[in-house]
């Protein structure tokens, strides 16, 4: 059977009780058509880049679907119309990753930063960017030089 990756995204208003109960839902359908959810991850509410119908946060939840496409697709049919999904996304894979997502690497990797007690900017060495030649910084195209023709203007 096909293997897919699907997110989906619940609004900010939902409990986090009514994000696990259309998770079952959702799993519910896809192993009633004959497939399976291999793994469920819940990211937790997080901000959105935009706002999307008029909500800034979402509960993002991942679910690794090893089901035919008729179950992918009655999911995504029962999601459009649920009032607390805002998104979806599914994406087919050739197999499903091992251990956590980067999602839940990165949120553990925040949490050992939050720990050794460091993470803001204050604590470079330096600078806040770093040691420069005073003034005319222009990234990668080199120090400031003046225009020949602003050099004759000035002669004149």
């Amino acid at each position: 059977m096909p293997l897919y990756e699907h997110v989906f995204l619940a609004r900010q208003d939902a409990s986090t009780q009514q994000v696990e109960e259309l998770t079952a839902q959702m799993t519910g359908i896809v192993e009633g058509l004959g497939g399976k959810v291999v793994k469920m991850e819940n990211w937790g509410v997080r901000s959105l880049t935009y706002r999307m119908n008029k909500n800034r946060k979402a509960h993002f939840v991942l679910l690794n679907i090893d089901a035919p496409s008729a179950a992918v697709a009655e999911v995504e049919r029962q999601e459009r119309i649920n009032e607390d999904v805002i998104r979806y996304l599914t994406v087919r894979v050739e197999e499903h990753e091992e251990g956590p997502s980067a999602m839940m690497r990165k949120a553990d990797r925040d949490r050992d930063r939050d720990d050794r007690g460091g993470g803001f900017r204050g604590d470079r060495e330096g600078g806040f960017r770093g040691d420069r030649d005073g003034g005319g910084y222009r990234g990668d195209r080199g120090p400031r030089r003046p225009r020949e023709d602003a050099e004759a203007a000035v002669e004149e």
